[in-house]
């Protein structure tokens, strides 16, 4: 998230705090992700760099899990990025 543009990295820290705090997110600003792994869900972020993303794992009710992230450059989440989004998890978990 370090490459991300100011104003991303801003929203995505917003989206965390609340996700800290108990808010459940929703679209535009949240799905669910299960071709990653059940529970697990992305941050959508747009700006006019492009799109992001950030897969997030809610594993208690006041500790979210942030486990990747990157930019988006095509319409579908390309399978290498779902892919190392698993083996990170897997690690973490």
């Amino acid at each position: 998230m370090k490459s991300f543009p100011d104003d991303v990295r801003r929203e995505v820290g917003k989206a965390i705090f609340d996700l800290q705090k108990g808010a459940k997110l929703s679209m535009p600003l949240s799905r669910p992700m299960p071709s990653v792994a059940a529970g697990v869900e992305e941050l959508r972020m747009k700006a006019r760099s492009g799109a992001y993303r950030v897969f997030y794992f809610i594993k208690l009710e006041t500790a979210v899990l942030i486990f990747h992230a990157f930019q988006k450059k095509t319409p579908k989440t390309p399978p290498p990025e779902i892919k190392l989004a698993r083996a990170r998890l897997k690690e973490m978990l």
